[in-house]
């Protein structure tokens, strides 16, 4: 879930009642992994969930079961799924089940602020059944994630940190990427010199940027930011590539085209005075393989399930060895060539 406290406090304010469920812990084969949420509302309706299935199902029954009791409290359930529940998972789980009456309200409040201002972390001692009283702890970028110890303890995290993506190029393709973006964990700065290109999207996470100088746009980028060139001009492509390999910081360049543009690119950047490695320091073709429509819908999924790749695959990178591979400016992109059978 991208809010929890927000949904929480709208039903709290609106029924004077609402529950959350977490998973506070999970071993072996799980539908979800701990820090899944659901916000549940005495009339049943969910926003999130931890996976589906009969764990889901039999968590909604309960929270909306302790709902209409109407007492602040709660409840954990230590499950192992097979035998439990019938469940072919094979793993175990561990799930918090919290109602939230209207005595609470400015609790739930000082939380949904606190998630308005971007990820942040609570600490918390559960005592039998009683309600879970979180302290705001820090605003570290970790994701969500929940753990519980033997004594009571539960650590949290929540929001989701945002990756930041330069696109570059309003055309259809660009367009379509725009909004399979939307519900995933990207902030896309989308970057055209034409104003008239761009269509009226109020997508929370977009800023459209009319640039003449769209290159200039990089100097103020993260060193962790995407950068994704599909503009309606070649020239205009490696003026912009060139400027994103010259940085040496970025994780990932990915530039739309074929094996054979990829070649002519690689040829006018070595005239351009990049080195071997500097050269290499792109992803093109983009997209994942498999997928040979030129749908530019097609076109965006493909490219939207490299980007969740590498992306996953940085988060799970140990700060040191991310910080090195982002100033290398090359290692990255090699290695998305390779995955996905790119040329180069």
């Amino acid at each position: 879930m991208r809010e929890v406290f927000a949904p929480l406090h709208r039903l709290v304010a609106r029924d004077g009642v609402a529950a959350l469920v977490t998973v506070v812990g999970a071993k072996g084969s799980t539908p979800r992994e701990a820090g899944a949420r659901m916000v549940v509302s005495a009339d049943g309706a969910i926003s999130g969930t931890i996976g589906g299935g009969r764990l889901e199902l039999d968590a909604m029954e309960r929270a909306i079961a302790a709902q209409h009791a109407g007492r602040d409290g709660s409840e954990r359930l230590d499950l192992a799924l097979g035998p439990s529940i019938g469940q072919c998972c094979g793993g175990a789980v561990s799930v918090m089940i919290e109602t939230f009456t209207a005595a609470r309200l400015d609790a739930v409040a000082r939380l949904a602020e606190a998630e308005a201002k971007g990820p942040f972390q609570t600490s918390a001692t559960c005592v039998g059944n009683g309600p879970i009283d979180r302290r705001v702890t820090g605003a570290e970028r970790l994701g969500p994630t929940a753990a519980m110890d033997a004594d009571g303890r539960l650590d949290e995290s929540f929001g989701e940190p945002l990756r930041e993506l330069l696109l570059f190029g309003a055309g259809h393709v660009g367009r379509a990427l725009v909004l399979a973006l939307a519900p995933l964990p990207f902030e896309v700065r989308w970057i055209d010199g034409r104003r008239s290109a761009f269509p009226d999207l109020p997508l929370a996470r977009l800023e459209q940027v009319v640039s003449g100088t769209p290159a200039a746009e990089l100097a103020a980028a993260p060193s962790d930011a995407f950068v994704l060139i599909m503009t309606h001009d070649h020239g205009l492509d490696l003026d912009i590539l060139h400027a994103a390999l010259s940085e040496r910081r970025f994780p990932y360049v990915g530039l739309i085209g074929s094996r054979t543009k990829r070649a002519r690119f690689e040829h006018r950047l070595a005239e351009l005075g990049h080195s071997e490695t500097s050269i290499r320091a792109f992803t093109c073709p983009v997209g994942v393989p498999g997928i040979t429509s030129k749908e530019p819908a097609h076109i965006a999924i493909s490219i939207v399930a490299e980007l969740l790749i590498v992306d996953e695959k940085l988060r799970r990178t140990p700060v040191g060895e991310s910080a090195a591979g982002r100033s290398a400016g090359s290692s990255q992109n090699r290695q998305t060539a390779q995955l996905f059978g790119h040329s180069g």
